[in-house]
């Protein structure tokens, strides 16, 4: 029997530096494999975690939660019948939904797999922003997790931190919350919290029932209706997004629509569409989000890739960059390693890649502007 991880998180959350302590300190001895999925074409986190010594399958044709259904099973079928792993832990794209990921787990149908814990990793600074802002995908990562790990809680204040898990339990009651700086705290005393039985039947069972209720008008499947409906892509459903139809806030895959979004308004829940979550509504990512990726064989130095990360912190000229990422070679033959999120550029040097790679995530990004920084 294959366990199966799932580890969701919010773009720059932190997913892959928690993956890389649990396989240091908590699964040494098993063999493992890491399918991971980035939105966009450009893969970067392989080579982050290429170091550790675990078979990495990427899959970079879109995301996951548009992606998952063909090409994700095959994955997964494709790594059972190859390496017959102890474990198979999945990382699926910052922007993922994570009840789409479990339910293409489930789909597989195969007695070899066993769902073992789906972990949300929430940066707590910025989780009040992210519910506000992105709340539709935000929020379905917490509600489906049967653990939710805090990320840099060092040195945020009380007040602050109150607030994130006040937000966490409004959408989540029984999932186990890690909150101790992780540096602090072993793999092993995570992974047995992340394990728990009782936090993870909770979630199957919230899953099950969410199977068994009509995406269109909201009764169990087994409720006899008095109107007929049907369950397909082109449903006259008072909230669909088509990529062509005429409604009011039309999601265009060039993001030129109409709906706003802004880091400061008011609604509770709001995402940058402009819907309410009062009402039933469902965006694939690539409708809300874009990336901008490219391969590079310029070499750069660190105080140039620095003052790059800082300079998309101005909206009006990038867009909502949310997240930057990438691999390049330095012009003193090192190589490069960055990651980015709001506020927060991390530069350092790592092992070298085969050619150098960048990406860049967020709503309504310039991609002309974008490239001239790099």
């Amino acid at each position: 029997m294959t366990k199966v991880d799932i580890f969701s998180g919010f773009l720059g959350a932190g997913k892959t530096t928690l993956i890389k302590k649990l396989i240091a300190e908590a699964y040494k001895g098993e063999k493992l494999v890491l399918i991971e999925n980035e939105f966009g074409d450009i893969g970067i986190d392989g080579g982050f975690l290429q170091d550790a010594g675990i078979e990495i399958t990427e899959m970079n044709s879109g995301c996951i939660c548009c992606s998952l259904v063909g090409d994700f099973g095959q994955a997964l079928k494709q790594v059972l019948e190859q390496y017959s792993p102890d474990r198979i832990i999945i990382e699926p794209s910052g922007v993922g939904k994570l009840s789409d990921v479990i339910a293409a787990v489930e789909n597989v149908h195969s007695d070899e797999l066993l769902l073992n814990s789906f972990t949300a990793v929430v940066d707590a600074g910025k989780c009040k922003m992210y519910v506000k802002n992105f709340g539709e995908f935000f929020i379905n990562q917490i509600e489906h997790a049967n653990a939710i790990v805090l990320s840099h809680t060092r040195g945020l204040s009380d007040a602050k931190l109150d607030t994130c898990v006040s937000l966490i339990r409004e959408h989540n009651s029984a999932a186990q919350l890690v909150v101790t700086d992780w540096d602090s705290l072993s793999g092993t005393q995570i992974v047995s919290a992340l394990e728990n039985k009782d936090s993870l039947e909770e979630t199957m069972k919230k899953l099950k029932e969410e199977a068994d209720v009509c995406p269109v008008c909201g009764h169990h499947h087994e409720h006899e209706h008095d109107h007929e409906h049907e369950h397909h892509h082109d449903h006259d459903h008072e909230c669909e997004h088509h990529h062509d139809h005429d409604h009011e806030c039309e999601h265009h895959h060039d993001h030129n629509h109409e709906c706003e979004h802004h880091h400061d308004h008011d609604h509770d829940h709001e995402c940058c569409c402009g819907h309410d979550h009062d009402h039933e509504h469902h965006h694939h990512a690539d409708e809300v989000f874009t990336s901008w990726g490219k391969e590079t064989t310029k070499k750069f130095t660190a105080d140039e890739i620095t003052n790059a990360l800082n300079q998309l912190a101005d909206e009006e000229k990038y867009g909502i960059v949310l997240r930057a990422k990438g691999i390049v070679e330095g012009k003193d033959g090192n190589w490069i390693h960055f990651d980015y999120v709001p506020g927060e550029p991390d530069v350092r040097t790592g092992s070298a890649g085969t050619i150098g790679r960048l990406c860049v995530i967020g709503s309504k990004i310039s991609e002309s502007e974008i490239a001239k920084l790099f």
